[in-house]
């Protein structure tokens, strides 16, 4: 095929590093896997019920471009309630599909050719792309395991310059699961605010937090009418397949997400949406179970990173762990390949995530204990063969 058919950017785009490694696992039997970012819950019964209703009493046609008002205004008394933040149903919210078209459409709703966009590594492997497709530059800004991974405000004004337009902040993060705390989160505003900055705040892992209160970007004082809230139902609800996420942001900037909403994708299916407004209204204690579940196994995967010799901080939220692998002298590829193939368990590299992931792997925790600890038990013998 002529390579003018495509266009730089596509041509220029790398694939996902994630994949990789999931293709090799696909092709071979007796695979632990800790690399894919999914909950090992299935949907809530009655979630799965109310779009099986949905569908049996006929309801299959479009729903308005932002999606059901019934389901934003659930959206809304859940942010309100959860993390008091409050937004207008009519007019500050969009329901999309997943939240990585909630992503896509803020990135090019805000950005113009060259505008530049902070991106804190390690980070979750689409914001990059994102930004370039909507014709932005990222800049990116290490951090590093000797402060778990938490972006310090000085950090962040090094890179600032007059073209600087957003900060993207995923907290709890993907793949470290570090999380911000309050204060942290309030000096992290005051940055915005000083240089005028947009945040494009990734809070897809909200719900799944340990040791504090989780606090919502948008909750601190003077960022809510600077911040884009991208969320949705795929991990805290255990609802990946169902591909639902949604937006929260000021009139101006919804408004003008919402026009390219409705070129791009016309609405969300509408059967997940009638799922989604089930979650909504009595889902939270079967995401209380699921957190409760995660918390054990998070609490048994760090001690035992650090008893086979993997240094690994404690994540506050999401369901990874971000073990350190320096101590064996192979890099971080180097590492994922040799397990999967001498061990069979599947990890994903951390240089996949940017620069200061390499020297750790990327280990996600959403499966069952056991597996967990036959996945250990593994890694401790091909640690151990290392070092003979």
């Amino acid at each position: 095929m002529n390579k003018n058919y495509l266009s730089k950017i596509a041509q220029e785009l790398k694939p996902s590093g994630i994949r990789k490694f999931f293709d090799l696992a696909a092709g071979m039997e007796g695979v632990i896997s800790l690399g894919v970012g999914e909950p090992d819950f299935v949907t809530p019964w009655s979630v799965r019920e109310a779009a099986i209703l949905s569908m049996e009493q006929g309801y299959t046609s479009y729903s308005a471009n932002a999606g059901f008002l019934e389901l934003r205004e659930e959206i809304a008394h859940y942010m309100k309630n959860q993390f008091d933040v409050a937004y207008s149903p009519s007019s500050e919210i969009i329901v999309t599909v997943g939240a990585s078209q909630a992503i896509d459409i803020a990135m090019r709703a805000i950005l113009d050719p060259g505008d530049e966009v902070i991106i804190i590594e390690p980070s979750y492997v689409s914001y990059a792309p994102m930004v370039e497709l909507a014709g932005g530059v990222p800049v990116f800004v290490q951090t590093f395991k000797e402060n778990d991974f938490k972006i310090l405000p000085s950090q962040l004004e090094e890179v600032i310059t007059e073209k600087t337009k957003a900060i993207i902040l995923c907290s709890p993060n993907n793949p470290t699961g570090s999380m911000l705390n309050k204060k942290e989160l309030e000096d992290f505003a005051q940055i915005a605010e000083k240089y005028d900055l947009l945040v494009v705040a990734d809070e897809i892992y909200a719900e799944l937090v340990y040791d504090e209160v989780y606090t919502s970007l948008p909750s601190i004082h003077g960022m809510k009418e600077r911040t884009i809230l991208i969320s949705g139902f795929s991990k805290g609800f255990a609802m990946t397949g169902w591909r639902l996420g949604f937006i929260c942001a000021p009139v101006e900037l919804s408004q003008a997400m919402l026009k390219i909403h409705q070129y791009a994708i016309m609405c969300a299916p509408t059967m997940a949406q009638f799922a989604a407004i089930e979650a909504l209204k009595n889902g939270r204690s079967d995401v209380d179970e699921m957190v409760k579940s995660y918390r054990r196994r998070r609490n048994y995967i760090v001690q035992s990173f650090n008893e086979i010799g993997l240094t690994c901080h404690s994540p506050g939220g999401a369901f990874y762990a971000f073990p350190s692998i320096e101590s064996t002298g192979l890099s971080s590829e180097q590492f994922a390949e040799r397990l999967l193939m001498e061990e069979a368990v599947a990890v994903v590299p951390g240089n996949v995530f940017g620069e200061s992931g390499e020297g750790h792997i990327r280990c996600s925790y959403a499966t069952s204990l056991e597996q967990l600890q036959e996945a250990v038990k593994r890694m401790k013998r091909f640690i151990e063969k290392l070092e003979a």
